[in-house]
C-alpha cells in the first residue's frame, strides 16, 4: 500500500467587483508538507469571468495568476514572498484578503500523488463542465 500524505488546499476565487461579493472558482493551490510540493492549478482561458467582468479586469486577474504560480514555483521568480519557506508561502497565498483574487479557507486531506490530487480537485472545483466529463 502507498504511503498517504496530509495536504492542504484552497480554491483560487476571481472577484471582479468586491462590493457585489460574487466569485467564480479559478484555480486550486495545494500544498503537501511530507513532499515539499506546492502548486498552483488554474484557468488560463477565463472566459467564463469574462461574463462578470469586462476585458480589462480578466486580464488583471491573469497577471494575479500568473503571480500565484511564480511564488508556488520559489526562486527570485517570485519576489520576496518567492524567497520564503514552501510552507509560508502557502500560509502567504492563502491569507484573507479583500482583493479581485482571493483563497477559500483552507482545506486538509491525504493523498499519495499531491500532482495528481491537484488535478483532481481542479476538475472537480474549477474546470468548466465541458472540460470535467
Amino acid at each position: 500500500m502507498q504511503e498517504r500524505h496530509l495536504f492542504e488546499y484552497a480554491v483560487i476565487r476571481a472577484v471582479p467587483r468586491v462590493e457585489r461579493e460574487e466569485f467564480l472558482n479559478v484555480g486550486v493551490v495545494l500544498y503537501c508538507a511530507g513532499k515539499r510540493f506546492l502548486q498552483v492549478r488554474y484557468d488560463t482561458g477565463l472566459q467564463r469571468l469574462a461574463v462578470l467582468a469586462g476585458r480589462q479586469e480578466v486580464e488583471e486577474v491573469a497577471c494575479y495568476l500568473h503571480s500565484f504560480a511564480q511564488i508556488c514555483a520559489g526562486g527570485k521568480d517570485g519576489g520576496t514572498i518567492g524567497r520564503l519557506p514552501v510552507a509560508e508561502r502557502f500560509r502567504w497565498l492563502t491569507a484573507t484578503r479583500s482583493t479581485v483574487v482571493q483563497a477559500s479557507k483552507v482545506h486538509p486531506g491525504f493523498c499519495t500523488d499531491p500532482a495528481e490530487k491537484l488535478n483532481e480537485l481542479y476538475m472537480q472545483l474549477v474546470a468548466p463542465v465541458s472540460q470535467a466529463q
